[in-house]
């Protein structure tokens, strides 16, 4: 058995993490992707770049001196190959060249900023259909909410046949800088795109929704049903943000942002005409390292 290592470091608007994965390959079997570690810093980029336009001096030592935690992390661990990708905060951040070419230069890290459509690209390269009783559909809407952005993914027959992104985002919200009309189009997108798909699943994924799924103390595999979201939405709403974080053991940084995410779900549920979400714990780290093991093989 070949036991290989990969890293993904995802720069999104609420934090920075990396996710570094075992791949165990075996000839004639399927290969295997093991978490080894998950590390997430919060620096909260978007709060720059969707009120200010740039990101902050003081946010970019942060990033930077995670980034180089991070390589001794992924040197320590064995790392062979990874990948690091940044989102909506960055990418609309006016000194976001500078940032780049800085920890290019410094640091020897590459980061590519990525847009809606490559961002949902990548996901879809996650197991999302071996996820427990899933790979009895065939059809899937997938919905990623982040903190600046939305992507939106319609896979039908287990094919993407169509993907969206909108700007809104649990910080843009938080912080009043999203458009009222995007409510509207998102409504419109998901009606026009799932009107003729039966019996398709939804699919979850963002660290809010896979919070919400630990309050929700349901089994794993088993979806949340929008009942129990909206109960979660109500009790959350009427504790202040200190007793949120108290009360559900929530860390500082999601205390806020877990109530514009589950407005974005219980709205696009509804919109869609179903009543329960699934969560399979998949993201873009996970779909980094997926990607990046299936090019290094075609290789």
């Amino acid at each position: 058995m070949k036991i290989i290592k990969y890293a993904a470091i995802d720069i999104g608007s609420n934090a920075v993490r990396v996710l570094i994965s075992n791949i165990l390959s075996k000839k004639n079997k399927p290969t295997i992707y093991v978490k080894s570690s998950i590390v997430r810093v919060p620096i909260r980029l978007g709060q720059d770049s969707f009120t200010v336009g740039e990101i902050s001096k003081s946010n970019i030592k942060k990033l930077f001196k995670t980034l180089r935690a991070f390589k001794l992390l992924m040197k320590i661990h064995g790392v062979e190959k990874y990948m690091v990708c940044a989102t909506s905060a960055l990418r609309e951040a006016n000194n976001s060249e500078f940032i780049v070419k800085k920890i290019k230069d410094k640091l020897n890290i590459k980061i590519q900023i990525i847009d809606g459509r490559k961002e949902a690209e990548i996901i879809s390269y996650s197991d999302i259909f071996n996820y427990n009783n899933l790979n009895l559909s065939k059809n899937f809407i997938y919905i990623d909410v982040g903190g600046g952005s939305t992507e939106f993914t319609v896979l039908k027959d287990k094919k993407r046949i169509s993907s969206k992104s909108f700007k809104i985002g649990t910080v843009r919200m938080i912080n009043g800088t999203v458009n009222s009309k995007i409510w509207i189009d998102i409504k419109c997108w998901i009606k026009e795109n799932t009107s003729e798909i039966k019996n398709f699943v939804v699919l979850g994924s963002g660290g809010n929704i896979n919070k919400i799924f630990k309050i929700a103390k349901i089994k794993e595999g088993n979806p949340i049903s929008i009942l129990k979201l909206n109960t979660i939405y109500e009790n959350l709403k009427k504790l202040s943000y200190n007793d949120r974080i108290y009360n559900y053991n929530l860390n500082t940084d999601r205390a806020d942002v877990i109530l514009p995410a589950l407005e974005i779900f219980i709205k696009s549920l509804k919109w869609s005409g179903s009543n329960k979400v699934f969560v399979p714990k998949i993201g873009l780290s996970d779909g980094m390292i997926k990607m990046l093991h299936k090019k290094s093989s075609k290789n």
